[in-house]
């Protein structure tokens, strides 16, 4: 037990940190370690730490990214943002279109990808519109983070979700989705007043710079995302459904393999490989269990505590990682509604600081690299405010549902 918590919490602090500062080690290499160490020390054999692994996650996780790549090859996204982003006249209205895309195309597809190919289509935007970038930006991080709760498939911890809680698609959908449109509305009324100032006055032009668009890799891609999303509708095996959708877009003569390799996010899939044997060690030695007879002053049975649990530990440990941890504490007669809320609130946590999710890191990053910074405050003031409304707002429609 003392072993295996040591491994778990040097593990956290690397992902808390965001990589080791005595050693150059990251996020995967602390997950590899972590579920190595974990199996030299005993706690695990090999063939148990195999088991330990979710493989339907992974599998799902994997044929998302496949089909979200194929899109992005295509140039879906590039089409799209160019299409809707002409229809702005205004700052204001430039905002409410980048939140509404961003939330939208985050329902559908993995929202770290959202804001990889959105992010510097709406730098080109705004320097050639003399809009400011700094809300536009935080529209494009916080409203990916708010619409990817909408759906089992729109970020990487609600794949997660699916595959352990069993949940459908259909009715996890009926029960998020309505939260997320709403908070959609709520981050561009809070952005927008917050940076009132910046976006008064009418864009110059909304012309963006053209972007090579292949119809066919387009089409395909659609038509498989829309059989696999049908699928899930009609409550088929979300891994085997989606891995079919990925099989079928690798079977292609125009577009090379090794093309839509180099954007699956593979260090994503060995965190969550190390995480899952790591957990796994947790559990098997019973740590997790005298965790939880240790905290009974922590009513977790209560939905509004749970909830904050879920924003705190996500912004602390990341929300893969705390995800992993709470479905432990989750209550024995835990229904849908609890699953639900665990994926709503890890996913809105990561809107509270600009380490709070993968998604809001790339756009910071992208935005570096063009010269423009958005520091810890810059995101802060306005993601501090819409967490705190949008936890509000989804605990009030959680309870009227239970």
């Amino acid at each position: 037990m003392i072993t295996t918590g040591i491994i778990l919490g040097l593990t956290l602090f690397v992902f808390a940190v965001g990589k080791s500062p005595v050693f150059r080690i990251d996020r995967a290499g602390a997950a590899i370690i972590g579920a190595t160490a974990t199996i030299a020390a005993g706690a695990l054999s090999f063939d148990q730490a195999a088991q330990a692994i979710d493989h339907r996650t992974l599998v799902l996780l994997f044929s998302m990214m496949i089909i979200s790549a194929n899109l992005k090859l295509g140039g879906f996204f590039e089409k799209t943002g160019d299409f809707l982003l002409r229809a702005a006249s205004s700052r204001r209205q430039l905002l409410m279109v980048i939140v509404m895309m961003s939330g939208l195309l985050s329902a559908l597809c993995i929202n770290d990808i959202v804001c990889l190919l959105l992010t510097p289509i709406v730098l080109t935007v705004c320097r050639r519109s003399g809009a400011p970038p700094l809300p536009h930006l935080l529209g494009v991080a916080m409203a990916s983070n708010i619409g990817s709760a909408a759906t089992l498939v729109g970020n990487p911890q609600n794949i997660l979700i699916a595959s352990i809680s069993g949940m459908s698609f259909i009715s996890y959908f009926l029960m998020a989705a309505p939260v997320a449109v709403v908070s959609l509305f709520v981050t561009y009324i809070v952005i927008a007043f917050i940076f009132r100032k910046h976006l008064e006055g009418r864009l110059e032009h909304g012309e963006t710079e053209s972007t090579e668009y292949n119809s066919y890799v387009v089409g395909k891609s659609l038509l498989a995302l829309t059989l696999v999303l049908t699928g899930f509708l009609l409550s088929l095996d979300m891994a085997v459904t989606a891995s079919i959708g990925a099989a079928y877009l690798l079977i292609t003569r125009r577009v090379s393999p090794n093309r839509v390799y180099e954007s699956v996010d593979f260090n994503l899939l060995v965190i969550f490989t190390g995480l899952f044997v790591i957990v796994g060690g947790v559990e098997h030695t019973g740590l997790m269990k005298w965790l939880i007879g240790k905290s009974p002053f922590i009513d977790f049975g209560n939905l509004a505590v749970f909830g904050a649990a879920t924003v705190v530990l996500s912004n602390i440990f990341s929300n893969v990682p705390a995800v992993m941890l709470l479905k432990y504490f989750m209550p024995q007669q835990s229904s849908d509604v609890w699953w639900t809320a665990l994926a709503i609130f890890s996913t809105i946590a990561g809107n509270l600081t600009i380490t709070g999710s993968i998604a809001n890191l790339i756009v910071a990053e992208i935005a570096k690299g063009e010269r423009i910074r958005i520091g810890f405050w810059d995101y802060f003031k306005a993601g501090f405010p819409l967490t705190v409304v949008v936890s509000a707002l989804s605990m009030l429609i959680l309870w009227q549902i239970s």
